[in-house]
């Protein structure tokens, strides 16, 4: 079983903990990290863009010219793909392109990204973080004595006092454990978690 170092907010390591193998040590799969990424930046696509057809475009309502003897191509309206002005054939139109993996899958994926932060050292947990208020000033001490500047910060329950300390450093990315998910964790270098945070995560994917 994976083993990381314990440390409190002036950085001093406390403790060790001995991280679950079917959680945090398994088998890197990059495909299934591949898959996860790309159907959680496809699901953010707004899908709002369009174009108009030929039924669309104002005008054109009358036929240009007689239907013979203009020695001219027939038309029927001037608002044809072809024309200048006409509508556009096979253009983009509103949609959804949001789709979603089978569960095993994403939790696969999930157990994935968080080894390979295990596997890379690039997991770092915290005894407990908790703040009396909003301070960015205090949480960039902590994230300095932690010598993190790039980094999601993974708390067990939602925080607003951290949240809010956090939110505005450059680089830093507060979340709870029950928004985690492949992109974030891949997205920064590192992946701080509170003690709390691995004990909440562990819960669900190890079932």
């Amino acid at each position: 079983m994976p083993t990381v170092a314990i440390y409190n907010i002036n950085g001093e390591q406390v403790g060790e903990l001995t991280l679950k193998d079917e959680v945090f040590g398994v088998e890197v799969n990059e495909s299934v990290l591949h898959d996860a990424v790309v159907m959680q930046l496809a699901s953010r696509r707004l899908g709002t863009h369009a174009t108009k057809t030929r039924a669309d475009v104002s005008g054109g309502g009358r036929k240009p010219w007689r239907q013979k003897g203009t020695g001219r191509a027939r038309h029927g309206t001037s608002r044809s793909p072809i024309w200048r002005g006409g509508g556009i054939v096979f253009g983009p139109h509103p949609r959804d392109y949001q789709y979603s993996l089978p569960k095993k899958v994403r939790r696969l994926a999930l157990k994935s990204a968080l080894s390979s932060k295990v596997h890379s050292g690039d997991i770092l947990v915290v005894e407990q973080l908790q703040m009396e208020q909003p301070k960015t000033r205090d949480m960039a001490k902590i994230l300095n004595n932690l010598k993190i500047n790039d980094a999601l910060l993974v708390t067990a329950e939602a925080d607003q006092a951290v949240e809010k300390s956090a939110r505005n450093i450059p680089g830093i990315k507060p979340l709870t454990a029950n928004g985690l998910n492949v992109y974030d964790i891949l997205a920064y270098n590192k992946l701080i978690m509170t003690k709390d945070a691995v004990a909440r995560v562990e819960e669900v994917l190890a079932q």
